[in-house]
């Protein structure tokens, strides 16, 4: 037997190799202790998590694969209570089902000086079907408190192994210790990828194995085969890998960051090929064409785009006196943004079918977007589906039909391609929601043939500010303000603000802009999504001046100044995500007392980000009692790269610090 190690990334210490990293060994002097010793910040840590994924073999069906995983957890704070839930997601469909069994379940306690233990019971296990394809198995465990410590473990039963579950080493919680290990037998060859910043240990091995019996083969199961006689004994090779990491820091959320998950250290495996005895190869590794012709001709998907007698009389009516293709796609697209409702299920795939989602009014992403679709095809319109990973889905690491997990509309005309998503009632022609906006997507033309699509907008969405205030002896500003804002603005605008009544509203707005008072209040084009939203209101400010002595200072864009630079850390390992390039401008006129005059303003600045990500740019000019300042600030990008944070980093500080200089004026002698 050979045993190789390719490479050891960690020092380990003696306490390290004495840790016993099983369930059920539980000490007292782990319940006691009050914070995990390398991140007293820590609201539980994970103490250690064990996976493992072995073939086994049926004499009816061939190999199949388990994974199980032992994990157990210290819970230092409430915060952490949510760590005693575990949610592991299966497939449900055919010959592919997958089960998920919960075990060893039980929380640890410190009562009197004696460990305590609970036990899971049935009415803390859950099972909940999340759509026609996935199921969940979800556990709560009893009994958890500051100071409790949480052990499971679950095994997943897969009669498919094209993907291994994705192991991650890396949590918002550190890791004290995380070990994955694989046994494959020689006929099943995988790709494996590591995503994140910090690499395992690794070490190999292998053993002979043998099976026996006889089985027909399957359709769809590589695994299957048959023998000329009863039965065969067969001798093989298993290959082992492990995969090995010690004391994980939590990865740490800043704010601009899509989906945490994604930079997240975890590995990834593919099937690559099989290869059966006395069979010839198999290949399993796709490409992106491969995956979306798949998709394609996938009656959930291609044949409901075909369908088109449930919607021909109404869309006949919506269309009559409209010629231009302009037209005809916003109304069709109004048109379903009105009728349809998002049930919140994703996927690319029907549940219920688009008749059926028609008839209800009710549907899941791809029952709204492929009527959305067939709609505009039946109008001549060049529509076509987009396959997308959402935000919460993560950036495919293979080629994968599980890869995506949502579909758009793409609409393919002259000059570019526009992008529609009807399960948004406030989404815009190229606005879409959020959760969409993630890297890229794939076109699927008639043909099956297919394109990349950048789902990240490239056009600058603006906002403007228009202030006019006057200051009085007693440092009090007063004034109105107006302010215009569009695309992807007046989106976020709505998203958030469009449902909650005015008083919450204008609550949350003094608070943003450091607790002025509000007045006279109104908005315009909130609720017409095609016109820029406008806001006008009056205001008075009690604390953006002060009065020392004869003097008052003041910054020079008031209550909008930016006081705190939102980039704390001193690295960064994955990119910051605006979601939109932007533009905010301000024209700010200040009236100063008549028995004032300017003693000191800020000289002008012009600001500017490494490789033109954006700029920063005020500017001050006075006519006779009135100060005007002109303020720009735009980022040219949706993202930043992780290599250019510390860059972006000191522009914050740069733009911060000019900001906090002050205007100054001083009485009249």
């Amino acid at each position: 037997m050979k045993k190789h190690i390719y490479y050891i990334f960690l020092f380990f210490t003696v306490a390290n190799f004495a840790q016993k990293n099983e369930l059920g060994d539980v000490t007292i002097e782990e319940l006691k202790e009050k914070q995990y010793p390398n991140d007293s910040s820590a609201e539980a840590a994970i103490l250690f998590e064990n996976g493992k994924t072995y073939f086994q073999f049926d004499t009816n069906t061939g190999f199949y694969t388990l994974t199980e995983v032992e994990t157990k957890i210290k819970v230092y704070t409430k915060e952490g209570f949510e760590w005693a839930t575990k949610i592991v997601p299966y497939y449900i469909v055919g010959n592919a089902e997958q089960k998920v069994t919960f075990t060893k379940a039980i929380t640890y306690n410190l009562e009197d000086g004696k460990i305590v233990k609970s036990k899971l019971k049935s009415d803390g296990e859950f099972d909940e079907k999340k759509n026609k394809y996935w199921s969940i198995k979800k556990i709560t465990m009893p009994n958890v408190k500051e100071g409790s410590i949480i052990e499971y473990k679950y095994t997943i039963k897969s009669p498919s192994y094209g993907i291994f579950p994705i192991w991650k080493f890396q949590y918002k919680i550190p890791v004290k210790y995380s070990s994955f290990e694989t046994n494959i037998p020689e006929y099943f060859v995988y790709n494996n990828q590591f995503k994140g910043s910090y690499n395992p240990v690794i070490e190999t091995d292998s053993k002979t194995k043998t099976f026996s019996g006889r089985y027909t083969a399957q359709k769809n199961n590589p695994g299957g085969f048959s023998f000329d006689r009863e039965s065969y004994e067969i001798e093989y090779k298993e290959y082992m890998t492990s995969y090995t990491l010690r004391n994980v820091p939590a990865i740490k959320e800043e704010k601009y960051v899509n989906n945490i998950e994604n930079y997240v250290s975890s590995l990834h495996h593919e099937l690559s090929s099989v290869q059966m005895p006395k069979q010839a190869i198999q290949n399993y590794s796709v490409d992106w064409e491969s995956v979306v012709k798949t998709i394609m001709t996938d009656e959930d998907f291609g044949n409901e785009l075909k369908k088109q007698d449930y919607f021909k009389s109404d869309i006949d009516n919506l269309l009559q006196g409209i010629n231009s293709e302009d037209e005809k796609i916003i109304s069709i697209f109004e048109y379903v943004k009105t009728r349809m409702n998002w049930n919140k299920f994703y996927g690319y795939s029907c549940d219920e079918g688009v008749k059926s989602a028609y008839k209800n009014k009710v549907g899941n992403a791809a029952e709204i977007n492929l009527m959305l679709i067939a709609m505009l095809k039946y109008a001549g319109i060049e529509a076509n589906p987009v396959l997308i990973s959402t935000r919460s889905n993560g950036i495919p690491v293979f080629p994968n039909r599980y890869a995506f997990n949502y579909v758009v509309c793409g609409v393919e005309l002259k000059e570019n391609l526009v992008l529609l998503d009807a399960t948004s009632k406030i989404a815009l022609p190229d606005i879409l929601p959020f959760r969409d906006l993630n890297w890229f997507g794939r076109l699927i033309r008639e043909n099956q043939s297919s394109t990349v699509v950048n789902l990240i907008p490239k056009m600058k969405s603006n906002s403007n500010t228009i202030l006019l205030c006057e200051i009085n002896e007693n440092a009090k500003i007063t004034g109105k303000l107006r302010k215009q804002f569009s695309d992807y603005y007046a989106f976020e605008f709505r998203d958030k603000y469009l449902n909650v009544n005015k008083e919450n509203y204008l609550e949350i707005l003094e608070n943003e802009l450091d607790g002025i008072s509000i007045s006279e209040y109104k908005i315009e084009n909130d609720q017409d999504l095609y016109k820029k939203i406008t806001e006008t209101f009056s205001f008075e400010d009690h604390k953006n001046v002060e009065k020392i002595g004869d003097k008052l200072y003041f910054s020079p864009l008031l209550f909008f100044q930016t006081k705190e630079n939102p980039f704390k850390m001193e690295d960064r390992n994955y990119p910051v995500d605006f979601n939109f390039p932007f533009k905010d401008s301000y024209v700010i006129n200040i009236k100063i007392p008549e028995s004032y005059e300017v003693e000191f303003t800020p000289e002008d600045a012009n600001l500017f980000m490494e490789n033109n990500y954006g700029a920063f740019m005020y500017k001050i000019t006075q006519m006779n009692t009135t100060l005007q300042i002109a303020i720009t600030f735009e980022v040219n990008t949706p993202a930043v790269p992780s290599k250019n944070y510390k860059g972006l980093k000191s522009f914050y500080n740069m733009m911060l610090d000019k900001q906090s200089e002050k205007i100054i004026l001083k009485k009249k002698i």
